[in-house]
């Protein structure tokens, strides 16, 4: 009998994770199958309650649930729980813990995509849910001077900023961090002595209600710049469309997608994630132009 390993969000039509995870395990001959749990939220606490069952040996979780799950697990992982979200659940011994591997596949991302230094540097986030949490919470550890977190709601922006700081005043790390409102997206002020860029919102995401849009004008992108979509669906994106015509470096979500993934195959597995062939297959997918 096959077992079962899931992507639980809303929606999932854009996803591609189903395809380079079930290119990982059929590397292995596993006979596992890994499936897109597409979950209403008034369903995600009955589908999360589904991976206690037999068959199932954990979880993906993807948008809006990263930080929803994390009531409804026995336990969570010290990084997850600092962070505050939740992308990967695996079963242990019938009891369902929550880690997070975001933080992890964005940093291998930056530095294997784009040989991108953290330390020093000043960043801004665009969000302030489960994913610009992570971003952000893997950035401070790497010593980054200052972030600046725009969300569009300035209060969950103003929540994380005072996450962050809280976390650099009780350690040695000395990041300067604020909040911003989502207007001052417009001025070209926000980026002033700025080197990274990070969208963490599902802002042109493909299927989405907000596809074909940025959430930046091509005015307010400064030239050399690395702007870093998470967004992977499509490729690419029109925000990074925008930041190549302004003379900005770009780095897609893809590469995250798949270091994050692979870490989430080990902790399911415990084997070695096939990452060559899990990019390989995403690539395939995304630039083939399969859904």
């Amino acid at each position: 009998m096959p077992k079962f390993i899931g992507l639980i969000g809303y929606p999932l039509k854009h996803s591609i994770s189903p395809y380079f995870q079930q290119a990982a395990l059929d590397y292995y001959q596993l006979d596992i199958r890994y499936d897109a749990w597409e979950t209403s939220p008034e369903e995600l606490e009955f589908t999360v309650a589904k991976i206690r069952e037999p068959q199932n040996l954990g979880a993906n979780v993807t948008v809006p649930y990263k930080e929803a799950v994390l009531p409804l697990l026995d336990e969570v992982d010290d990084w997850a729980n600092l962070i505050g979200a939740v992308n990967t659940i695996a079963k242990r011994d019938d009891r369902l813990t929550g880690f997070n591997t975001d933080a992890y596949g964005f940093i291998e991302a930056l530095y294997k995509e784009k040989h991108f230094e953290p330390k020093g540097k000043r960043a801004v986030i665009l969000g302030a849910g489960g994913a610009a949490r992570a971003v952000s919470f893997a950035l401070v550890q790497k010593k980054i001077s200052s972030l600046t977190i725009v969300n569009r709601t300035l209060e969950r922006a103003n929540a994380l900023a005072d996450s962050l700081n809280s976390y650099t005043s009780d350690t040695s790390l000395k990041t300067k961090v604020n909040a911003l409102p989502w207007q001052s997206l417009s001025s070209h002020k926000t980026f002033n002595h700025c080197q990274l860029i990070v969208n963490c919102t599902i802002i042109g995401t493909k299927y989405s209600s907000q596809e074909g849009q940025s959430p930046l004008s091509i005015e307010v992108i400064p030239r050399d710049i690395l702007v870093y979509d998470l967004v992977y669906n499509p490729w690419p994106t029109p925000l990074l469309q925008l930041a190549q015509k302004a003379g900005a470096n770009i780095l897609g979500g893809l590469a995250m997608l798949v270091y994050q993934g692979a870490a989430s195959f080990e902790l399911w597995m415990g084997k070695e994630a096939p990452v060559d062939i899990m990019l390989k297959g995403a690539r395939k997918i995304l630039i083939g132009g399969e859904e």
